[in-house]
């Protein structure tokens, strides 16, 4: 449904534009919602949705632009309600005072205990709606996902005082059976049938195409597509998520020579993943690709040892380790560069030359067992110049450096003792073009010095451009492994979309 075809305008954001250090996560985004108008915002991770979403909601505040609700009049006002993806639940209270039931309360019954007779049928009367009723008396952290989710949805609908208002859907059926998404989709389109207008946010493209009548396309913080539903096949739907037309992508590598087994790894265990099967290669730059609660985010710690993990067989370097913790992992030869760099990478407080060495100091230590800052300082000078930190100066305070840089910094503290395995999640994020080429340069040496390395990324082309092959995780578990004419930016985003058919070739 175009703008032409839907009813009064509830929402109008022009020109939106939000920055963080390094990195535009909006730009210059305009979008429009209308009365009984489904709108779907897709784009892989990392193109904007769920920032504009936190702008929308409040979290965060917008750097440029205008948002605004058109209401025909003030006892009309729209208002905007959000299911973001994690709920926003109380675990440990049940579903009738997640749903608030007690504001239904009457003058004088304030003070009276929860769960009464008209508290639990008006509980009834809201799940009821999506399908079969669950237990309500229990913590919502004992139900299964699927119930949870149910709850958010009914507690986001309730308390409308007039159709039309906006309703966003952050990845809402991510924890839902088949069953369960048919029933939410009946109940959202009914809504926009009412009036409402409804802005659905997901990475599953079938879903998209299923529910949509328009479709806005964002791809790195850009708007590069806003069509009608009709004319947006899924094919042409690939093409603007990953902004590779088909035929035209480019493929993994070939050209690297791989050496013995460093990393071995049979049904790893914990977090967010399940039974990874993992072989690493020295001189082997493998990915890890997923969309977001796919299990990639929590592989390199659990790998590392900063998140608990199982696992049936771990070997590094031909050895058993079992008992795996950081300390013990740099000591056999490991290093790690989290995706947050500010908080888990980094001592923001020390300086550049007390960040590079930190995993480290025995090689600088004199006689006596104290470090030589001469010798320290002399050290981190040559890596300052080869890693092309500015300013180069060892002595400033890591917090001052721009994002870029800090990231160079966070590289150089690990690659100056050649680890055997290089866990790297998302290396790039938060950094300039001009940085990110200069990572991407790191990369590729350390896996021509031996180092075997495994990339976790949301991005796609950065995944094609670095890796000899990628393992694509899908709730928890590998769900593909894609190398050679197979690897390109559409497979990777198809099979993390769990729609991998080769429709690139």
């Amino acid at each position: 449904m175009s703008p032409s075809k839907g009813g009064a305008p509830l929402l109008k954001i022009t020109g939106m534009i939000k920055e963080f250090p390094g990195l535009r996560a909006l730009d210059d985004v305009s979008l429009d919602v209308h009365s009984g108008e489904i709108v779907a915002v897709v784009g892989h991770n990392g193109s904007g949705k769920s920032t504009l979403v936190k702008i929308l909601a409040g979290v965060y505040t917008k750097d440029a632009g205008e948002v605004e609700f058109p209401a025909s009049a003030p006892e009309e006002e729209t208002e905007l309600h959000i299911i973001h993806q994690d709920l926003g639940l109380a675990m440990q209270l049940n579903a009738i005072e997640n749903l608030g039931i007690p504001k239904y309360k009457k003058f004088g019954e304030s003070f009276a205990p929860f769960n009464t007779r008209h508290e639990r049928e008006k509980a009834l009367e809201l799940i009821g709606r999506f399908g079969e009723v669950f237990p309500l008396n229990v913590p919502v952290g004992t139900l299964a996902p699927a119930q949870r989710s149910i709850i958010g949805i009914a507690r986001a609908l309730d308390g409308w005082k007039h159709p039309r208002n906006i309703l966003i859907l952050d990845e809402p059926t991510e924890a839902l059976a088949a069953n369960e998404v048919a029933v939410l989709f009946d109940a959202v389109k009914q809504l926009a049938a009412e009036g409402a207008g409804i802005i659905f946010i997901s990475h599953r493209l079938d879903e998209v195409l299923e529910l949509a009548d328009r479709i806005v396309v964002l791809r790195d913080g850009k708007k590069v597509a806003d069509a009608d539903r009709e004319h947006v096949d899924h094919e042409r739907l690939v093409e603007f998520v990953t902004g590779v037309k088909t035929g035209e992508a480019e493929t993994g590598r070939t050209d690297r020579t791989h050496g013995d087994v460093v990393l071995e790894i049979e049904n790893l265990s914990g977090a967010d993943v399940e039974d990874i099967d993992l072989t690493l290669r020295a001189g082997e730059v493998v990915g890890v690709a997923g969309v977001l609660g796919s299990g990639r985010e929590a592989l390199p710690a659990l790998v590392f040892g900063s998140i608990d993990a199982h696992a049936d067989k771990f070997l590094l370097n031909g050895k058993r380790y079992t008992k795996r913790n950081p300390r013990a992992s740099i000591r056999r030869g490991m290093g790690f560069v989290p995706g947050d760099r500010g908080k888990f990478g980094s001592v923001r407080p020390m300086n550049a030359r007390e960040n590079v060495t930190l995993p480290e100091l025995k090689s600088l230590t004199n006689a006596a067992g104290a470090v030589s800052v001469g010798r320290e300082r002399q050290h981190v000078m040559g890596l300052v110049a080869t890693y092309d930190v500015k300013p180069p100066r060892t002595e400033q305070t890591f917090s001052q450096f721009s994002g870029g840089n800090q990231q160079k910094i966070v590289f150089a503290k690990w690659l100056r003792n050649r680890p055997k395995v290089l866990l790297l999640e998302e290396p790039t994020q938060g950094v300039d073009i001009g940085a990110k080429q200069a990572l991407y340069g790191a990369i590729d040496a350390a896996a021509e010095a031996g180092s075997g390395v495994i990339v976790c990324s949301s991005e796609a082309k950065e995944l094609v451009r670095l890796c000899d092959r990628v393992l694509v995780l899908r709730n928890g578990r590998v769900a593909a492994e894609l190398s050679g004419e197979d690897l390109t930016e559409t497979r990777v985003v198809l099979e993390g979309y769990g729609l991998g058919s080769g429709a690139d070739k």
